[in-house]
């Protein structure tokens, strides 16, 4: 893709978060401005997506049943070791943001999420990712 032909409906969005009501925020804020969203409510569904589907980018909630979201990206990234992602979270720690620097997470951002902060660093991480740096993907 090239940044005069790359649309967000060319990029698929992982979401993996517990909550359902958090879940759909974050549905509706990604295709509402075209991208693809996949949903999942675990750590192992998530999983199951990356290796089933084309994933882009993954926004993680921290806190996930059985594993956490960083333990999520671990094992995610052993089938696609350079998937960027976003971490979602309620407590951003010192210790967690240090943890999330050492797993090469793109963001970490605070819940509750922000539209406009969740689609800037959604577009911010693909265009950094995917080498597109200009105004080809909203945000």
């Amino acid at each position: 893709m090239t940044e005069t032909t790359a649309r967000p409906s060319d990029f698929s969005i992982l979401i993996a978060d517990d909550d359902e009501g958090c879940r759909e925020v974050l549905r509706e804020l990604v295709e509402g401005v075209g991208y693809r969203a996949l949903l999942a409510s675990s750590g192992e569904e998530a999983i199951d997506m990356v290796t089933d589907a084309e994933v882009h980018l993954a926004l993680l909630d921290m806190h996930l049943p059985r594993l956490t979201g960083l333990e999520t990206l671990q094992l995610v990234r052993q089938m696609h070791a350079m998937l960027p992602a976003i971490l979602v979270t309620a407590d951003a720690s010192q210790s967690l943001m240090r943890e999330a620097q050492r797993s090469s997470i793109y963001s970490v951002l605070p819940k509750p999420v922000s539209k406009g902060l969740v689609l800037q660093t959604v577009a911010r991480a693909l265009r950094r990712h995917y080498g597109l740096p200009g105004s080809g993907i909203v945000g």
